[in-house]
């Protein structure tokens, strides 16, 4: 992906209205990887024990990068009402003890679910079953909010308007397609139904704003969530072919 230049704000195109401008972003839904066939099979019923473990397992190299993502994200960020409001996002995921309130965070709620599909505590953490194309993906990601302008990065957290969806999906599909994983399986899903709605309010308003400067900006902010939607395409696609040569069935030797 280029590097925003001088030539965005040079733009002498008219930019998008802001509802047109949103209306473009939620366009991208198509793109989410709600549609990949790994996942469709997944709402449908149609992946084994092993495969759902070898998802879960896989998946929770994303959900330990998600907070190192979000602090590359503050580092690079001198709005201190952003900082503010984006810091909440490392302590959804790391969790907190603060005032006597304590909230062991997603990271542990995904652990849980870890353990709910048949997977130990150290299967999980471990991350011996993540395959290296997972890893390629997510870190990829990762690096893109170390390098890239904090604006740029929040802008790639848009993928979120499209995650109640997904998260709702299994909430509803898991109990009658999957019986034999534990309920506290959607302990994880139900708490990003709120958390995700959030998000989005926050970053979509900051990107509306931001970006609607210029059409250039405006595409730029397209190309931008492109990307993180390939990225977590790409993390379906590596995560399904994985599963189709390994069956994880125990710890590896």
């Amino acid at each position: 992906m280029r590097n925003v230049s001088i030539e965005v704000f040079n733009d002498t195109r008219e930019p998008w209205s802001k509802e047109e401008f949103e209306s473009l972003l939620r366009g991208k839904s198509t793109s989410y990887h709600i549609h990949h066939p790994f996942h469709v099979m997944m709402a449908e019923g149609k992946l084994s024990a092993e495969q759902l473990r070898g998802w879960v397992a896989n998946r929770f190299y994303y959900q330990i990068s998600i907070p190192i993502k979000d602090a590359a994200i503050l580092s690079n960020c001198n709005d201190r009402e952003i900082r503010r409001e984006w810091i909440l996002r490392i302590l959804d995921h790391d969790g907190f003890e603060l005032n006597g309130i304590k909230d062991e965070g997603g990271i542990e709620a995904w652990i849980q679910l870890g353990q709910a599909v048949g997977l130990s505590r150290d299967d999980v953490v471990s991350l011996r079953y993540v395959a290296p194309a997972s890893r390629f993906a997510v870190d990829a990601y990762v690096n893109f909010a170390r390098r890239h302008s904090w604006q740029e990065a929040v802008a790639s957290s848009l993928t979120e308007l499209f995650a109640p969806h997904i998260h709702q999906q299994r909430i509803d599909t898991w109990p009658e397609q999957y019986p034999w994983v534990d309920a506290v399986a959607l302990k994880y899903f139900k708490n990003r139904l709120t958390q995700a709605r959030r998000d989005v309010a926050h970053g979509l308003s900051f990107t509306l704003n931001y970006f609607s400067q210029t059409r250039a900006l405006q595409e730029r902010a397209l190309e931008i969530l492109q990307f993180k939607l390939d990225v977590l395409w790409s993390l379906a696609d590596a995560i399904m072919l994985d599963q189709c040569e390994v069956q994880i069935t125990g710890p590896k030797k």
